[in-house]
């Protein structure tokens, strides 16, 4: 995931604020000195010499019915061109954020596995020679579960990976061509299979539930049927029909029908159940382990810490010490392919957009994303970032928010800020009145006509989640 690869539905939130901020240039832009000086600023190790990396394969053979990340059917073989370039842009970025710790590594996608072993061989030793690369580095890699897919797990193996992300996505034949998928349930299992066997205990396997035509009944069994296969992770997604996809459209024109909302949720608190059954502990709002088989690099976004985002239309978050920057920023590289190579070519990376993080924008972060783990917040990661209020000071006497606390959907303690059981599920539906009482509480400098991040946030969610 990088940041950009959670739960279907969460994705299209932030892909909703994203288009905010793209209207609203002037947001977080252009700050002043006396803005700058008010932001906090990182001086925790873990908070600017360490970071994940994330490296974006942007090629797929075909475009499935459901989705809209940023994947393109290539024209030409362009690997050669892809790998120069990827490998530069790494250099490049590791250069500018002096981190001297690479946490994990996820190649995602498009689908990664369309590239060659070598590729992501070449990457890994760059990275390891310029900031160091330990052995036990979670090294993860999408996978397609085709038979190229299957056949390339071993090279991928020795090529430096330790963990394999399927994603399976459906057991049912009918369903999987109603996706667009290019893989049949059989290959599914072989693929599982055989990516177990290479790396016990570091495998994933992605479902989507939510599926048209799926009953909970129907959902129960096939659900029952993959957790026989899984090994000791299972991410959850629900279908989100999105715009300017042909399930979008198939949905528009009446051809097919999801289930209603209250049967999305009783699939969502049945898998819930079985999961926990079967020994899964939810760890994050869609994702399950055993034996504490959880993503590092997905927690490491969920915690608010540093992460590089390379290749086509990746994201990143990191403070550019090289630069004598002092404050995180938000950077979004190019989405389009073989404008990305120009660039890269041109200038070593292809950074698009950059907008400056301050202290209100980092704190929004660390809560939306934190408030997804069934950990939550901890009294000392806020500390990291909010230093002079604490989580009590800013959620403890709000009204709005003491609503929650009584329902019992949040939980504010000794431990931290975190979601009930119940809650988890709700979490959407509290995140704006959270971010807004966040922005109450935190003294922000007047910006002339631009709204804050909060209200961007909100006005997202609302609009995504059609509250």
């Amino acid at each position: 995931m990088q940041s950009n690869k959670v739960v279907l539905k969460m994705q299209n939130i932030f892909r909703a604020t994203l288009r905010v901020f793209k209207s609203n240039p002037g947001c977080f832009s252009g700050m002043s000195t006396g803005e700058l000086s008010e932001s906090y600023h990182h001086d925790d190790t873990c908070l600017t010499k360490e970071a994940s990396l994330y490296i974006h394969w942007p090629y797929c053979l075909k475009r499935c019915s459901y989705c809209n990340f940023n994947k393109y059917i290539p024209k030409d073989n362009n690997n050669h061109i892809m790998t120069q370039c990827l490998l530069r842009e790494t250099e490049t970025l590791l250069q500018l954020s002096q981190v001297s710790c690479i946490t994990s590594v996820f190649f995602g996608g498009g689908t990664p596995s369309l590239a060659h072993p070598s590729t992501v061989s070449a990457l890994l030793e760059l990275v390891s020679r310029r900031v160091g690369l330990a052995d036990t580095t979670e090294v993860t890699l999408e996978v397609n579960p085709t038979p190229e897919g299957r056949s390339k797990l071993k090279d991928f193996s020795q090529a430096g990976v330790n963990r394999f992300s399927i994603g399976v996505q459906s057991l049912q034949q009918e369903s999987l061509k109603l996706l667009g998928r290019d893989h049949s349930p059989k290959q599914a299992v072989q693929t599982i299979e055989e990516a177990r066997r290479l790396c016990p205990g570091r495998v994933s396997v992605d479902v989507i539930f939510g599926r048209p035509n799926q009953t909970l009944q129907s959902w129960e069994a096939e659900l029952s049927e993959l957790l026989m296969l899984s090994d000791q992770h299972v991410s959850l997604y629900q279908l989100t029909p999105e715009r300017g996809t042909l399930l979008f459209k198939q949905l528009q024109g009446g051809e097919v029908a999801l289930p209603d909302e209250h049967q999305m949720a009783e699939m969502y608190e049945s898998a819930r159940r079985m999961l926990q059954e079967h020994g899964f502990q939810q760890y994050e709002v869609s994702n399950f382990a055993r034996h504490n088989a959880v993503s590092h690099h997905n927690m490491n976004y969920w915690k608010a810490r540093q992460y590089i985002g390379v290749g086509p239309g990746a994201h990143g978050r990191f403070v550019p010490l090289a630069e004598g920057g002092v404050q995180r920023e938000a950077r979004t590289q190019t989405l389009e392919p073989d404008q990305w190579i120009r660039e890269v070519r041109q200038m070593g990376h292809g950074t698009r957009r950059r907008i400056l993080l301050g202290r209100l924008e980092l704190l929004e972060e660390a809560l939306v994303m934190g408030l997804r783990t069934t950990e939550g917040i901890t009294h000392e990661d806020w500390q990291l970032f909010s230093p002079q209020l604490d989580l009590g000071d800013i959620f403890g006497s709000s009204a709005d928010v003491q609503d929650f606390f009584h329902g019992c959907s949040l939980i504010l303690d000794d431990k931290g800020l975190r979601c009930s059981r119940d809650g988890l599920a709700l979490l959407d539906s509290m995140l704006p009145t959270l971010l807004l009482e966040l922005e109450r509480k935190i003294p922000q400098p007047p910006k002339e006509s631009s709204p804050t991040l909060s209200l961007l946030l909100a006005a997202a969610y609302n609009r995504a989640t059609g509250d």
